[in-house]
């Protein structure tokens, strides 16, 4: 009797430590009981009953990344293109995905492959280059929906590069190169004309200064002159009123000054010898004055 015991304990015993089961806080396992689901162990020591029940899926619940081959496309313009992607997702309900969908990885990339070449077609080639992060939006909101039936949360999709076909490729280049062919023309262009437009804007600069300065000198030679007229007039005015002065306060200058205009009077009468025929000088007998001018006017003649 105690030699069947023994074989019994030692079964008990095995059978108790295969139904032993540890779970980590980030992974999940789904336990089946005569082949029907029964539930999802938590995290920590649970316990299987062998024989009765099973584990039948053991899966990560941290975010993971899926890696899409690249893909052929056609895009709206009916260009070629080649596009591979990578998809970052989380297992959130164990038991939906493992009983809603056979392959779970393989449904996701063909489901992101399908939705890749679905959105490439609605647009032209310069597009798939410049809305990749639109596209990325689309696709993440696209197979978020898809997946959530299976209990998956997708939460980024990154199209990581976009090669047209070589013929495409070498037009692209082409392209390019001709865009910047363009681009150097117009710079050349526009910097001839620039430098013709400063060229012309300093020579009529020039020409301005030169205006300004000449109106400059001749504003100050009249001022010099209307400076200098109002001086001589000054000192005329002085003349007079000194020699007015000098009169009134000794009358025998008066009769100096006859003198010396009489002196005058016999130089300039040299001068009538010499006078041209027909000129006549009339004069005020009684006003030496007049006919000192006169005789000058008749000098100024000869």
């Amino acid at each position: 009797m105690e030699a069947l015991f023994v074989p019994v304990l030692v079964v008990l015993a095995a059978l108790g430590i295969r139904g032993v089961k540890v779970t980590s806080s980030s992974r999940s396992m789904l336990v089946e009981r005569l082949g029907k689901y029964n539930r999802q162990l938590s995290p920590g020591l649970s316990l299987v009953i062998p024989g009765l029940e099973r584990v039948v899926s053991h899966e990560s619940l941290k975010e993971r990344v899926l890696d899409i081959p690249p893909q052929q496309c056609i895009t709206r313009d009916n260009v070629s293109i080649e596009v591979d992607a990578v998809v970052y997702w989380q297992l959130l309900e164990h038991a939906r995905a493992y009983y809603a969908v056979d392959n779970l990885q393989a449904a996701m990339v063909n489901l992101v492959l399908t939705q890749i070449r679905a959105e490439m077609g609605k647009l032209d080639l310069d597009q798939t280059f410049t809305t990749r992060s639109e596209v990325n939006e689309v696709l993440l909101q696209e197979l978020d929906q898809a997946t959530d039936p299976w209990g998956v949360k997708v939460t980024r999709v990154e199209m990581r590069d976009i090669k047209p076909t070589k013929g495409v490729q070498q037009a692209m280049e082409q392209q390019m190169t001709a865009e910047r062919e363009k681009r150097a023309a117009v710079l050349r262009s526009e910097g001839e004309r620039e430098s013709q437009v400063n060229a012309a804007r300093g020579r009529a600069e020039a020409l301005v200064l030169d205006a300004k300065a000449k109106q400059e000198a001749l504003l100050l030679e009249a001022d010099a002159q209307a400076k200098q007229q109002l001086l001589l007039a000054e000192a005329r005015a002085a003349a007079a009123k000194q020699l007015a002065t000098v009169i009134e306060a000794h009358p025998a200058a008066a009769e100096s000054l006859r003198l010396l205009l009489a002196k005058d009077w016999m130089a300039m009468g040299e001068k009538l010898v010499n006078a041209p025929a027909g000129s006549v000088l009339m004069v005020d007998p009684q006003s030496p004055a007049s006919l000192l001018a006169a005789l000058k006017g008749l000098q100024e003649k000869g």
